[in-house]
């Protein structure tokens, strides 16, 4: 019992303000008597209602979930806008009790519940009115934004954790729920990173988000053509002061910087002045981010974990990337996972020459592999010289394969509608010689040079199918990105070097066959010799589990290469 002072300074037990318990106005409801029921719908939709109401609330309907069937579908509706969310922390548990009441009690309400959940993945929308037009957005400035979004979580596990089939019923909200590209950044930005971490604790759900992610990304990509990027940069940067415009500007991947004087990249705070540009640029570095932090536990390389992502993310590459014409940023989550180590490259090259090589695939399909590779291979620093002499060893004799079956038949000309797959090998051998050709001239220039000639360029070049015609003028950069991400990036990147005047001169030189002191590269030592086989890329430490997910069929023939740790 109370004291008498203790009972006159507590406040007394309120259920309702008008009388009466909750399961009396439900009662009463099912009998057709409305008036306590309207009233109780008033309350709960009152604006201006004190988290002591909310807690009373909320308290007696956790008890009286059973009676909030399908036919109760309004006043749920009524519940799931209550402003839980910003209110003191009792309001926020007592919410989150009542949700996982609801959801384990009456199914019917998983999907609003969870759409109210997602709505609040992104910043509070503000009115905003210029001129009689709305622009309203999201708050941008919302203080205690991160502290929402952590209960967003929580109250999403809540509901996983009553009913299993969650994440079945959760993907297509997320789907429905994405925000057009023409939102603002903060609150493009706000969802991408919510979506990512919910594949922490609904791992199932992993590889659809990722593929919502990056199709969404594809959508950014292609409506901001390189050029454009270009464009809007230069007229930002001739704008500025002519001192600020040699320091700051567009960063172009696909360029030299010390052909350019070394200029310093710009500041990574800089905004891209094209506004799509700069929203895929701030989505690829949450990306980028979501790459690493899974990849790596407490700083270290987690290979599993490593290797579960990889095999996530080849399939996303395969399902959207490949098909997709005119990308030329978002494939670059490839080439970032494939940094992390030697075996991922590997794995990765040997599933884009498995694309390639497999007269079952689409010819589309093959040709934008056979540009990958030779992308990968060119600008990739993290492939060391070994691994890209082995991958020039497989496609060049994939060519002289191809000329053998090819040159004296009836499609023996220029067409790439025919022979699509092989100019755009040619490419990817081309391509990969003028990224790489000091890295394959250095140490031992006799030896280079006794290896660029045993390839017999001279047979593909003036071969009927004539792909000095297809590729030269075509020699795309798929891998070439500009953006402010670029810090992510550029660690790894190949920037083209031209060749010194002493490197042409000694090209000129023929060599004599079977003069070099070091004619057996130490690559080559203890492999099967190459008659009419071809050289596979093998996928080194990582073994057959981090391979291409594909079956192995049309895989190279003899032998691998043992590539040193």
């Amino acid at each position: 019992m109370l004291g008498g002072d203790e009972f006159i300074s507590s406040p007394p037990r309120k259920t309702v303000r008008f009388g009466g318990t909750l399961t009396d106005i439900l009662l009463k409801y099912e009998k057709g008597e409305t008036s306590d029921f309207e009233l109780l719908k008033h309350q709960l939709s009152d604006p201006d209602i004190k988290d002591a109401q909310i807690i009373n609330w909320l308290h007696e309907f956790r008890a009286s979930v059973a009676y909030l069937t399908k036919d109760l579908e309004q006043l749920v509706n009524i519940l799931l806008k209550l402003p839980w969310l910003r209110r003191s922390r009792d309001v926020v548990e007592e919410y989150l009790g009542f949700l996982g009441n609801l959801v384990s009690a009456q199914t019917v309400h998983l999907r609003p519940c969870l759409r109210m959940i997602v709505s609040q993945f992104i910043p509070p929308r503000i009115t905003i009115r210029e001129d009689d037009v709305d622009i309203s957005d999201s708050d941008d400035d919302e203080e205690n934004l991160s502290e929402n979004f952590n209960t967003c979580h929580r109250a999403l596990q809540t509901v996983a954790r009553y009913v299993p089939s969650t994440p079945q019923f959760l993907m297509p909200i997320l789907v429905e729920n994405f925000p057009f590209i023409n939102k603002s950044e903060r609150t493009l930005e706000c969802y991408v990173h919510n979506l990512l971490r919910i594949t922490v604790y609904l791992p199932t759900l992993r590889l659809e988000i990722l593929e919502l992610i990056v199709e969404r990304l594809l959508k950014l990509d292609v409506s901001t053509p390189q050029q454009d990027i270009e464009d809007a940069e230069e007229t930002a940067n001739n704008s500025d002061s002519e001192e600020k415009s040699t320091e700051e500007g567009l960063f172009d991947m696909e360029e030299d910087e010390e052909t350019k004087g070394n200029k310093v990249a710009s500041s990574g705070s800089e905004r891209m002045a094209h506004p799509l540009a700069e929203r895929l640029d701030i989505l690829m570095t949450i990306l980028f981010s979501y790459i690493k932090d899974v990849c790596h536990v407490d700083g270290k390389l987690d290979i599993n974990k490593t290797k579960d992502l990889y095999r996530d993310l080849v399939s996303v590459f395969d399902k959207l990337i490949l098909p997709t014409h005119a990308s030329c940023h978002v494939q670059y989550f490839m080439f970032y996972i494939c940094s992390f180590k030697l075996g991922l490259s590997e794995a990765f090259l040997d599933h884009l020459w498995k694309k390639l090589h497999d007269p079952n695939n689409p010819s589309v399909i093959r040709q934008t592999a056979g540009s990958y590779i030779g992308s990968f291979l060119a600008r990739a620093k993290f492939i060391p010289v070994v691994t890209v002499k082995a991958c020039l060893d497989l496609l060049v004799n994939w060519l002289h394969k191809y000329i053998d079956n090819q040159d004296t038949g009836t499609n023996a000309y220029c067409d790439v509608a025919l022979h699509g797959p092989f100019y755009s090998t040619c490419q990817a051998v081309f391509y990969t010689l003028i990224f790489r050709h000091k890295q394959l001239l250095e140490g031992n220039l006799r030896k280079g040079l006794s290896y660029l000639q045993s390839l017999n360029f001279e047979r593909i070049v003036m071969c009927q199918l004539n792909p000095l015609k297809i590729c030269i003028p075509s020699v795309v950069n798929l891998f070439a990105a500009i953006t402010r991400s670029k810090k992510t990036i550029e660690p790894f990147y190949q920037f083209w070097e031209e060749l010194s005047a002493e490197d042409l001169e000694n090209l000129k030189k023929p060599i004599k066959r079977g003069t070099s002191e070091d004619e057996d590269d130490d690559f080559l030592k203890g492999e099967t010799p190459q008659n009419d086989g071809m050289v596979g890329i093998a996928p080194n430490s990582y073994e057959s589990n981090t391979r291409s997910p594909v079956s192995p069929t049309g895989s190279p023939l003899d032998c691998y290469v043992q590539y040193p740790h």
